[in-house]
């Protein structure tokens, strides 16, 4: 019997997964912190054969290579793939015996990547799974524009032809375990599934239910923006990472900490949006471990600035560490932990306060309005928008913080998180703001004129 073990990975939406016999095992996709593949492998009495990878991954640092020395395991990727170090190159057809049991069919499934790889696993005969990376997603397909717009067009098409491959040569039966799809910015969309099979694909996936012209189409128009660290992920990839540090760094007091803030360094403080609202360091900004953290901190921190973490414990801190080595940040600066009182010296608390749609509505009526700050992708600005707000979505916000309109900012965006986001980062540069903790959906009911483009004013 065979026995399929993901492991996720929310901050980034990715799943790496472990596939074992009750003897040997197989990993596909690692993340950079490997030790929590080590402890599948204990928990299920497995040993880690073979360590296999889809791609050159762009939107994190891979532990593949570092987990198959710690193991003793072959390392395979496409031979075609240029790196920096010793593996086991595969290629389309070639198959792998994993123990007694298993046995690995190499697909070249192109479209995330020109060298995309998947992996279809069989037992007995019996076809039982297929591991699809970044190619078929529960729903949907991986995004074919992150090596850069000369290819965007040649790899759309490669993905509709990759998908139906893997629809004509495996059973309806087989498995789909795709590594991106759930939150990660290389789907291009989200559909929400958690399992699949082929059969369930072919019935719902666009590049199993369209044509090529129409999927190709659909497929590019609907790109938006994805994280500008994931220009730094590839290289780091083909280079080799190694395993990373995960000891905490220093502590730091009050006066170190305000000498960071004045050398313009980032000091990231990890509480909620509410929290940080209700009183920090002035200066700092707010990244809350509560939502998606890391690809936020990474996009919008320019790359190599150095970063301090503040937190209400070690865990905390420890928690956040890790999910910045996935993406290459490997040593913070320092780190301090307990309330905003203990990292403030004498200095006092900054605040600023927190509101719903409802009091957005209320002071949209009053004789000067505030400024409406929507930092919500531009895909999610086309569906639909508050009268008379100003769009920048949150990745340009820093770029264009000029072109924020003087006086109090009523920062929002679909469920508060980023508006949190955006508000500390206002506040840290003196603006007066006001974050939007509410639901868009409740923007509406509230009374706020809502417009959709390209049709008519909505009714409040």
């Amino acid at each position: 019997m065979i026995t399929v073990l993901p492991l996720d990975t929310p901050g980034l939406g990715d799943r790496t997964y472990l596939a074992h016999d009750g003897e040997v095992a197989l990993v596909v996709d690692p993340q950079r912190d490997y030790d929590r593949v080590l402890g599948l492998a204990e928990a299920a009495g497995v040993r880690i054969t073979h360590v296999f990878e889809s791609h050159i991954h762009n939107d994190y640092v891979t532990g593949g290579l570092e987990l198959a020395r710690a193991v003793g395991a072959q390392y395979l990727l496409n031979a075609d793939d240029d790196v920096s170090f010793e593996r086991t190159g595969v290629r389309d057809g070639d198959v792998v015996e994993v123990g007694d049991l298993m046995r690995v069919r190499i697909l070249h499934t192109p479209g995330h990547t020109h060298t995309h790889l998947s992996f279809a696993l069989e037992a007995d005969g019996e076809s039982v799974a297929v591991f699809t990376g970044g190619s078929l997603l529960f729903g949907s397909t991986g995004r074919p524009d992150l090596l850069g717009p000369d290819h965007t067009q040649t790899l759309a098409h490669a993905q509709w032809h990759s998908a139906r491959r893997l629809a004509a040569e495996l059973p309806d039966e087989t498995a789909v375990y795709p590594t991106h799809g759930f939150g990660s910015f290389c789907s291009a969309t989200q559909s929400g599934g958690t399992a699949s099979t082929i059969g369930q694909e072919k019935l719902a996936n666009p590049a199993l239910t369209t044509d090529e012209a129409r999927y190709v189409d659909e497929l590019i128009a609907g790109l938006d923006a994805y994280p500008a660290y994931y220009a730094h992920m590839g290289p780091s990839n083909s280079a080799g990472p190694g395993t990373p540090d995960l000891s905490l760094p220093q502590q730091a007091d009050p006066a170190e900490l305000r000498r960071r803030i004045e050398a313009g360094e980032w000091v990231v403080d990890l509480r909620s949006g509410t929290a940080f609202a209700a009183g920090h360091v002035g200066g700092t900004v707010n990244f809350g471990l509560d939502g998606q953290f890391v690809t936020y901190l990474a996009w919008l921190m320019p790359w190599g600035t150095p970063v301090t973490l503040l937190g209400e414990t070690a865990d905390d801190v420890a928690e956040a560490q890790r999910e910045l080595v996935r993406v290459g940040i490997d040593r913070p600066a320092a780190m301090a932990t307990g309330k905003p009182e203990d990292w403030t010296g004498d200095d006092e608390l900054a605040r600023f306060p927190q509101a719903t749609f409802a009091d957005l509505a209320g002071e949209l009526t009053q004789p000067e309005p505030p400024v409406v700050l929507d930092v919500r992708r531009n895909q999610e600005r086309a569906e639909r928008f508050i009268d008379g707000s100003v769009h920048i979505p949150i990745h340009e916000v820093l770029d264009r913080i000029a072109e924020v309109p003087a006086g109090r900012v009523w920062v929002h965006c679909a469920g508060g998180y980023r508006a949190g986001v955006v508000a500390a980062l206002l506040d840290a540069h003196g603006r007066d703001v006001v974050a939007v903790d509410d639901s868009f959906d409740n923007a509406g009911p509230a009374g706020l004129p809502l417009i959709t483009p390209n049709l008519q004013e909505l009714p409040a």
